[in-house]
């Protein structure tokens, strides 16, 4: 036990050294098991840099208004490159209300998400 204690605060201290403020989900080698950051997401059909989630798990707070999410995924390009467009979104169905989905995301789409109450967490 004391092992894990002492490389644990071993690893805290040389953050805290490096002035390291933020750790983001989704690099595997130094992936936390907890989220860092946290924000409400309001869907937009506008694909661009100011909307881009940078790789965001979403929470579902609330189904009254339906079950579906529509999301385009981390990594997803255009087919001849760029940014991605409404065509290679993908909609998640039948969701249910205080769940987090177990994908990366870069865009919540208004149209098509009907689920609301978005946390993007990082």
């Amino acid at each position: 036990m004391l092992a894990y204690l002492t490389k644990d605060l071993t690893l805290f201290f040389a953050l805290k050294v490096k002035n390291i403020n933020k750790i983001n989900m989704g690099q595997y080698a130094n992936q936390p098991d907890f989220g860092t950051e946290a924000f409400t997401v309001t869907p937009n059909d506008t694909i661009s840099p100011a909307n881009n989630l940078g790789g965001a798990v979403i929470y579902v707070g609330d189904i009254s208004g339906g079950t579906e999410l529509k999301v385009i995924l981390t990594g997803v390009v255009a087919p001849g490159g760029g940014f991605p467009t409404a065509a290679e979104a993908i909609t998640f169905k039948g969701l249910q209300a205080g769940t987090f989905m177990p994908i990366i995301v870069d865009y919540v789409l208004a149209t098509g998400t009907s689920v609301t109450e978005l946390i993007g967490v990082k």
